[in-house]
C-alpha cells in the first residue's frame, strides 16, 4: 500500500513544497470551473432554443453521439500544434467535451415536458418567452442539472490530460509518476482524482435538491404517498370499531 504512504506523507500536503497535492487540486478545479462555465454559456442557450422551438433537433442528437466518441487527448495535441502550448488549447478541448451532455440534457428536459402544461400557460395568456422561463425551464431543471453533473464528472476525470502539455493539475501525479517509475504516485493521483469527482458529484447532488422544486423533482409526491397509508388506516379502523 505504498500509495497510502504517499498520500499520508505530510510533505506532499505542505503548501511550501512544489507540486503539493492541495495546489494540484486547486489547479484541477480551476480548469474544471472555467470549462463548465464556458460550456454552460454555450450549451444551455442552444439547448433551450432547440428544445423550445423543436428546430435543429438533430444538432442535440448528433452532439451527444459526438461527445461519446471524442478522443480528447488527440484533440488537445491537435490544438497544441495549431495554437501552441498553454491553457487555451486544453480549455477548448475540455469545453468541446463538456458541451454534448449539457446540450443534450437541456434539449431532452424541454422536450420531455407535458404539452398540457405548455397549453395551460398559453391559455393564461403567457408569451413564448414567459412560457420558456416560467414553465419550461423550471420543469426541465432536473435534467439540465443532471447534464451539468455528468459534464462535471467527465471534465474532472479528463482534465488530467492537461499535464501532458505542461500544465498543472492532478494529472501531474500521473505523468510525473510514470516518467519516474513511481507507481505509488500514479495510484495516489488516481485516488485523489476519483475522490475529487465523488465530492463534486455529492455537492452537485445537494445543490440540485435545493434548487429544484419538490413538485418538479417528485419529492413532494413521494412524501404524499408515504403519508397516504397512515391517513387511510384511521377511517378503516374507526369503521371496524
Amino acid at each position: 500500500m505504498d500509495y497510502l504512504e504517499y498520500l499520508l506523507d505530510p510533505e506532499h500536503w505542505d503548501l511550501a513544497v512544489t507540486g503539493n497535492i492541495p495546489s494540484l487540486v486547486v489547479d484541477h478545479l480551476y480548469y474544471t470551473v472555467i470549462t463548465l462555465v464556458i460550456a454552460s454559456l454555450i450549451a444551455i442557450p442552444v439547448g433551450l432554443y432547440i428544445g423550445h422551438t423543436g428546430r435543429f433537433s438533430f444538432v442535440a442528437i448528433n452532439a451527444g453521439n459526438a461527445g461519446r466518441s471524442l478522443p480528447t487527448l488527440g484533440l488537445i495535441i491537435l490544438l497544441v500544434t495549431v495554437i501552441g502550448f498553454g491553457l487555451l488549447p486544453v480549455i477548448i478541448a475540455l469545453v468541446i467535451l463538456a458541451i454534448p451532455p449539457i446540450l443534450t440534457s437541456t434539449y431532452a428536459g424541454l422536450r420531455a415536458i407535458n404539452p398540457a402544461s405548455v397549453d395551460a400557460a398559453k391559455g393564461m395568456g403567457m408569451r413564448p418567452i414567459q412560457i420558456l422561463f416560467r414553465v419550461e425551464i423550471p420543469m426541465a431543471l432536473p435534467l439540465i442539472l443532471s447534464g451539468l453533473r455528468s459534464a462535471t464528472l467527465q471534465v474532472v476525470s479528463t482534465a488530467t490530460v492537461a499535464s501532458y502539455v505542461g500544465l498543472g493539475g492532478l494529472g501531474r501525479l500521473l505523468v510525473d509518476g510514470l516518467a519516474l517509475n513511481q507507481y505509488d504516485r500514479v495510484i495516489a493521483g488516481a485516488v485523489v482524482v476519483a475522490a475529487l469527482a465523488i465530492v463534486l458529484d455529492l455537492i452537485a447532488s445537494s445543490v440540485q435538491r435545493l434548487v429544484v422544486s419538490p413538485g418538479v423533482s417528485g419529492r413532494a409526491l413521494t412524501r404524499t404517498s408515504n403519508k397516504a397509508p397512515s391517513s387511510s388506516v384511521g377511517p378503516a379502523t374507526a369503521t371496524a370499531g
